[in-house]
Order: structure tokens, then sequence, then C-alpha cells
């Protein structure tokens, strides 16, 4: 049987509240678990209260070979475990990073972002440019005598 750490949200809407329990991949989010490990409170203001862990019971599953989901992975990582698991997965991440750096793709979202407003940026200063070249150029004027006969004939 593979287990994983993982979290069960609880709470109502707009109040969240997540359970780290021990449970078979098989089952469903919110399905039988095999052992609750602690809690998270994210709206809780008190840090001491916010992450409530059993850090024995969190160790001993990941020294039997329970895999944590990526946010389990983070949050435990505050109480001072990282698991091997975990720290395969930011290496994978780094490299990917890197790779995409050096093709010159975003990686994240965050630098799609970045490369958006870059991109902007550079269009809104290429327009500025040429802002100035088409003031020059000026539309010729009507002749004064022909706005007056077209007064005259609307009166």
């Amino acid at each position: 049987m593979a287990v994983k750490l993982r979290l069960m949200r609880m709470g109502r809407r707009h109040k969240p509240f997540f359970r780290l329990n021990a449970i078979d991949t098989r089952t469903p989010r919110d399905g039988k678990i095999i052992e609750k490990l602690g809690h998270y409170d994210p709206i809780e203001k008190d840090p001491a209260k916010q992450l409530v862990l059993k850090k024995d019971r969190i160790e001993y599953w990941l020294g039997i070979g329970a895999v944590p989901s990526e946010t389990v992975a983070e949050l435990i990582a505050k109480i001072g475990i990282e698991s091997e698991h975990y720290k395969q997965v930011k290496a994978r991440r780094k490299r990917a990073k890197l790779a995409a750096r050096k093709k010159g793709v975003p990686f994240d979202n965050t630098q799609r972002v970045v490369a958006k407003k870059a991109a902007e940026k550079a269009v809104a200063e290429k327009a500025a440019a040429e802002k100035p070249a088409e003031a020059v150029v000026e539309k010729p004027a009507e002749k004064p005598a022909e706005k007056t006969e077209k007064q005259a004939d609307k009166k």
C-alpha cells in the first residue's frame, strides 16, 4: 500500500481549515484516512496555532516511505523536516528553470508576467518614438473662406 501525506480540506466556505493526514494514494481527498498528523489553519493570526503537527509521527511515515504532496512538504519544512522526495522535486524544478532560461522561455507564471510587461514596455517606447515623427506631418488646413461659406449656409 502506497501512503501519501496530504491535506484534507475542512471548514466552511471562505473559512478554510486543513488536516494533515496519512492516506492511501487511491482514496479521494476527503476519503478514509490512516492517521491524523496535525492541522493547518491559514486564517489563524498566531503562527504557533496556525500550524500544529505531530513531528515524530510525520518522521515515522516519511521513514517508511510515505510521499508528501508539494504543499505538505513545504509545510513540514517549516518545522524542520525535509523529505527526500521534496529535495528531488526542488532539484528537478531548478534544472528545468535553468534549461528554460537558456532557451529564453518563461518557466513559471511570474516569469511570464515579467516577460509580458517587458514586451508591453517595448511596444509603448516604440510608439512614443514614432509619435514625434507623426507630429511633424501636418494636415493641410481648410481655407478660411470655405469655413465661412459653410457657416453662412447653415444660418
